[in-house]
């Protein structure tokens, strides 16, 4: 079973990786992933802002979100 601190950091490496692979570092002003998990219960903020980039920041934020949620349900 994965440490408190593997899955915050497993779900925050997800999130800033599909933020980056969408958004071009350069692209983006200001970022901010926050990983919680406390008895068992997972949550995970993502804010982005990226006044430049094409993409849909919200929606980036969320994928992100959904992506961080998924790469920790792989380590159960």
């Amino acid at each position: 079973m994965p440490t408190d601190e593997e899955v915050v950091e497993t779900a925050a490496e997800a999130a800033e990786n599909v933020v980056f692979s969408r958004i071009p570092k350069s692209d983006v002003d200001d970022i901010d992933v926050t990983v919680t998990f406390e008895d068992q219960l997972l949550e995970v903020d993502v804010y982005i802002h990226a006044p430049d980039s094409s993409e849909d920041e919200r929606r980036v934020a969320d994928d992100a979100a959904l992506a961080a949620r998924a790469a920790v349900d792989e380590l159960f």
